[in-house]
């Protein structure tokens, strides 16, 4: 199974502890060549169609007249629409208005309509009336008033009723809609539910999504040798990602030996040392748009774990196969708490305090909290086909951290795993 083999990009000569089970994640293409997905486009369209049908059956569910969104993550799960996905996060300058009775039109970023050209979801195309401070200054109140003048005219002559859903938008735009007469409702809310539920055609779009981030991981395992920095390695899995028609990755969680504890430090230039565990959180927005959010934690240098790291190792995977086995379709959130998996005290100040959460385009609803921290969770219930995750955080005082995490596809039958990169020996 295992093997000393030469370490591609190593220094010349030095050999490494491998493991082939990862190795078979690299590209099977070639190490200089793209992953290109299979995945013909019939099975794109069926997914977009189903998606914004998701959306338009929710705004039913909610006698909801019309749905503006301005995330990003949204405007892609209705429209499949992509343009500036990062920076239109934090610069509201896109958004998109979808009618219950009527069109649904993307209001694009001036100069930028024609990258949405043959997205079938979309009727029509605006320019978007931006009234950011960036790009408006002292015209603010002037270029929203005209902003909010275009929307009310939409709704009120395509619309079915005042009930207008919002994901995000800023409190002076909220109050000049509700002037002209609207009722805003949580629109985060609403898009968050339709996510919930993926279709088979969602699934296959993820599995792919998934394939190029183990692809990644193999990367970084093969390159996780002495004296590579943190950054180094974490960079592996964005290169994989960029080429293969990814997105971006939401987090830089990869940290080794003493700094994987507490969690939630951000990689640096930090020099690994053989032996130190490395435990990192992949976040991936990767192609389609969809999230592969996958946890390892592996040694420097592919060493043999010592008998600390290894108990904690042990101790991860205890959570995560325990609290795979609890998952079933219909189990309310608290029934799946009181089943879990128990933590061990002395793990406890050092814990992850979500046991789950939805993942779609991003990490989403629902999110189960930790045992201990329970008593402060929202209700809810596990449903088919949505995907999840389950988690595992791992350390006790003056100990390094380990982090698992896997994705799986809630069936009548319980959890289907949908990644597969291996776990490590102990």
């Amino acid at each position: 199974m295992n093997e000393n083999v030469i370490a591609p990009g190593g220094p010349a000569g030095s050999t490494v502890f491998k493991d082939e089970r990862k190795q078979a994640y690299l590209n099977p293409e070639g190490a200089d060549r793209p992953l290109k997905s299979p995945l013909p486009r019939a099975t794109l369209d069926r997914a977009r169609r189903y998606r914004l049908g998701r959306l338009r059956a929710k705004m039913q569910e909610w006698n909801c007249g019309a749905l503006l969104l301005y995330d990003p993550v949204n405007i892609r799960y209705a429209f499949d629409s992509s343009n500036m996905s990062i920076w239109t996060m934090h610069n509201a300058s896109r958004y998109a208005l979808i009618l219950a009775d009527g069109p649904a039109i993307l209001f694009e970023f001036e100069g930028a309509e024609h990258v949405n050209y043959g997205l079938p979801g979309i009727d029509e195309i605006r320019p978007a009336k931006s009234w950011i401070f960036f790009t408006a200054g002292d015209l603010i109140e002037s270029r929203m008033k005209q902003w909010a003048d275009e929307v009310a005219d939409v709704i009120r002559s395509q619309g079915r009723n005042a009930r207008i859903a919002v994901d995000k938008l800023e409190p002076a735009g909220a109050f000049e809609l509700r002037k002209r007469g609207f009722d805003l409702l949580d629109g985060q809310e609403l898009a968050e539910r339709a996510r919930s539920i993926k279709s088979a055609d969602e699934i296959e779009l993820m599995r792919w999504t998934i394939r190029v981030c183990e692809a990644g991981m193999a990367r970084m395992y093969e390159t996780s040798e002495p004296g590579r920095t943190e950054r180094e390695i974490w960079a592996e899995l964005h290169f994989e990602n960029a080429r293969s028609g990814g997105e971006w990755l939401e987090t830089k969680l990869l940290t080794a030996g003493a700094r994987t504890n507490p969690w939630y430090q951000e990689c640096s230039d930090y020099e690994i040392k053989a032996g130190e565990m490395i435990s990192f959180d992949t976040d991936m927005i990767g192609p389609y748009g969809y999230c592969a959010d996958l946890s390892r934690s592996w040694t420097c240098g592919h060493r043999a774990m010592n008998e600390k790291q290894r108990e904690l190792y042990a101790a991860a995977r205890d959570q995560i196969d325990h609290n795979l086995a609890v998952l079933r379709p219909g189990l309310a959130f608290a029934a799946f708490n009181d089943r879990s998996w128990r933590i061990p005290e002395k793990y406890i100040p050092y814990r992850y305090t979500l046991a789950l959460h939805g993942t779609g385009m991003a990490d989403e609803w629902p999110g189960v909290l930790l045992h201990p921290d329970f008593d402060r969770n929202c209700s809810g219930t596990i449903e088919q086909d949505m995907v999840l995750n389950v988690e595992s955080l791992i350390a006790e005082a003056g100990s390094e951290s380990i982090k698992l995490e896997t994705q799986v596809l809630i069936t009548a039958a319980g959890a289907e795993r949908l990644d597969t990169f291996p776990w490590e020996d102990v």
